[in-house]
């Protein structure tokens, strides 16, 4: 089993396991149509609906095995602000897939790519991951900007590759390696 050692800390932000006391904030943002509007699958969520996610993000507390997630509440101004997550897809290819959303509010002051750069320190550092990956649909700019910003390549723009709300939609690949994520090699 692989976790951090709680809580995560970055000079403005604190990462921990999401617990069932933070469903306010949590349905904050999923209540949200901006929020969800690039998620696959989601919907801007009721209270309960909410409830049952923070249920579901609070048992994603550790990497067990290959296709575990783990979600990190990111704690800022005293409130949880959005969620970072590792999902661990090859433990012979040591890769992940990150993943995170935030509530808009807390947008503008990059507060995602320090959350998004300390789930990366933990997944390259202690727990020995050699590539990490993240997908977004191809309209959603701020997602792509923030995986740049992180020094993710894209590697690719898949067309028409999966079935989005009524239709079909691109999707972008972004990567990067744990050698080029220790150089700092970053843009942003």
């Amino acid at each position: 089993m692989a976790h951090p050692t709680y809580p995560l800390t970055t000079p403005r932000l604190l990462l921990r396991p999401v617990t069932p006391g933070d469903l306010d904030d949590v349905h904050a943002w999923q209540r949200r149509p901006d929020v969800v509007r690039w998620m696959l699958g989601a919907w801007p969520r009721t209270r309960e609906e909410s409830r049952l996610s923070v249920a579901a993000m609070a048992a994603e507390d550790a990497l067990r095995a290959e296709g575990d997630c783990l979600t990190l509440a990111v704690v800022g101004d005293a409130q949880v602000i959005g969620a970072v997550e590792l999902v661990w897809r090859s433990r012979v290819d040591s890769t992940a897939e990150l993943g995170y959303v935030f509530h808009p509010d807390h947008g503008g002051r990059g507060l995602a790519t320090e959350a998004a750069g300390a789930l990366l320190d933990w997944g390259f550092g202690e727990f020995g991951l050699h590539r990490v990956m993240a997908r977004c649909h191809a309209d959603n700019e701020p997602s792509a900007r923030l995986m740049a910003r992180l020094g993710m390549r894209r590697e690719a723009r898949h067309v028409r590759s999966y079935r989005f709300r009524d239709g079909w939609a691109d999707q972008l690949v972004y990567a990067i390696l744990a050698d080029e994520w220790r150089s700092g090699i970053r843009s942003g």
